[in-house]
């Protein structure tokens, strides 16, 4: 066990520098499957946020001074490193997340440079339009930077997540300041390292670890910065938005979810309960648009409660590095007593633990997959967002009653239909509120398709052409030609 005195420490990256937080104070970085220490990461201030504002207001002019299909080449020789240093990166994520390396190597990496190489060819391609307002003028459209943007990550999906505020930021010519979140923080640093190598000028991207609380609230508040990108809670996202309030900044929020799959009589039952499996019990359940409420018709409801448990039961819990692990721990302690506490919060409201519900050992932060049937509509564990391994499995009678029961959350984000039936499905998705609708298949995810929700799902969409809009401005500009 090292000590931690033998623990690399993790300084901030600012102006194309590392430097030691102004406090001086580190804190300790938990592997979540050992809970031993494996690093000290700067715990910025609001100081250190200030310079690296003024650093990212300052490599505005710099980085739009280069050429934009420059700016795109930039982009792809970063996307080249990732590629190239792709066992380190994933490496890093698996330890500091907790996260199965096999779903790191074939998600989690891949899908970041896939996002960065995606922006990186949108650099040369953000247009403005002619519009013919009358013909004693010339008159026109250009889509300009928003400026500097800060982008707040969560820890479920550090460095995909992180990228899909990076890319299209970078690529429209905005300047950046990454605040990871306080325990994943380590594939953060390590690309702001190679986007440094790949020619990206200092202070283009810059990383301040640290609190949320501190970080994080003096990133909203700041004047110098013009817009803020937030994936987490409902409860922060709150907090952004009426921090963003006292200078007017641009703000998107990607937030919880509380996702329902539905399960008609006529659907392919092992392709639905495996999907669903996968979509409830896929990275330990923290993911925000995990179909944590599988909604079952009466006439099958049994048979997928019965397949679904068998299917729970036979998820490979344990290391992380290992290549045959399925299933990793919870990110922390804390986060382990919050889903363990649901399970209880489930038996006390009369919904049947069919199977789990208990922690995995004595040591990492692992909890079993777990499975509740019998749910009511209005329980807790059906309403709230456990962010854990919970499946809830909720029974309808009828198309209208399915449609009611998966509409009927504060959440937005995201949905599944299963029914052989093409009338139906298309009915379905249109009457679903959500952003996202999967059709006989769960939890795809594309940065080519818009990203995001509405109520407690926060607003505002990510991906595609749509991140386009959020980090540009548009400019009207009106020559006369006739004097």
């Amino acid at each position: 066990m090292e000590t931690e005195t033998d623990l690399r420490r993790h300084d901030l990256l600012i102006d194309g520098k590392r430097l030691p937080p102004g406090s001086g104070e580190y804190s300790v970085d938990i592997d979540p499957a050992t809970e031993e220490p494996i690093a000290l990461v700067a715990q910025g201030s609001a100081a250190d946020v200030d310079a690296a504002v003024h650093a990212a207001r300052a490599a505005l002019k710099v980085w739009n001074a280069i050429r934009a299909a420059e700016r795109g080449r930039i982009l792809m020789r970063l996307a080249g490193l990732m590629r190239a240093n792709f066992d380190e990166l994933a490496a890093l994520e698996s330890l500091d997340a907790g996260k199965p390396i096999a779903a790191v190597m074939r998600q989690d990496i891949p899908a970041a440079i896939d996002t960065l190489e995606y922006y990186a060819g949108w650099c040369d391609k953000i247009n403005g339009q002619v519009v013919p307002v009358r013909p004693d003028a010339l008159t026109y459209t250009l889509r300009e930077p928003v400026g500097v943007v800060a982008a707040i990550v969560p820890w479920n999906f550090p460095l995909m997540i992180g990228m899909w505020k990076i890319a299209p930021a970078l690529a429209c010519g905005c300047t950046v300041i990454v605040k990871p979140a306080e325990i994943t923080p380590l594939s953060a640093l390590r690309v702001g390292e190679l986007a440094l190598e790949a020619g990206m000028p200092p202070g283009v991207l810059n990383i301040v670890t640290g609190k949320g609380r501190v970080v994080g609230d003096a990133l909203v508040a700041h004047p110098g910065v013009d817009k803020v990108t937030f994936t987490g809670s409902p409860s922060v996202g709150r907090g952004i938005l009426q921090g963003a309030a006292g200078n007017f900044k641009r703000v998107t929020l990607e937030l919880g979810g509380k996702s329902a799959n539905l399960i008609f009589p006529d659907a392919n039952l092992d392709n639905a309960v495996r999907a669903a499996a996968a979509g409830i019990f896929f990275n330990t359940g923290q993911v925000c648009s995990a179909g944590s409420r599988i909604l079952a018709h009466r006439d099958v409801y049994d048979e997928v409660v019965e397949r679904l448990a068998a299917r729970a039961k036979s998820i490979k819990v344990g290391d992380p590095s290992l290549r045959e692990t399925s299933m990793g721990p919870l990110i922390s302690a804390a986060q382990m007593k919050t889903v363990l506490g649901y399970v209880e919060t489930g038996r006390a409201e009369g919904a049947s633990l069919v199977t789990g519900g208990a922690r995995v050992g004595e040591r990492g932060f692992f909890v079993e997959p777990t499975v509740f049937a019998d749910v009511e509509h209005d329980m807790r564990i059906s309403q709230e967002e456990i962010f854990g391994p919970v499946a809830s499995v909720i029974r309808f009678n009828d198309e209208a009653d399915a449609i009611r029961i998966a509409n009927g959350t504060l959440y937005s984000l995201a949905a599944g239909v299963w029914s052989a039936d093409i009338g139906r499905v298309h009915r379905v998705a249109r009457d679903l509120r959500a952003g996202t609708v999967w059709i006989n298949t769960y939890g795809y995810t594309d940065v080519r398709l818009p990203w995001g929700g509405s109520g407690d799902s926060g607003f505002g969409r990510e991906h595609g052409d749509v991140a386009i809009e959020n980090f540009t401005e548009p400019k009207a500009v009106w020559l006369a030609i006739d004097q």
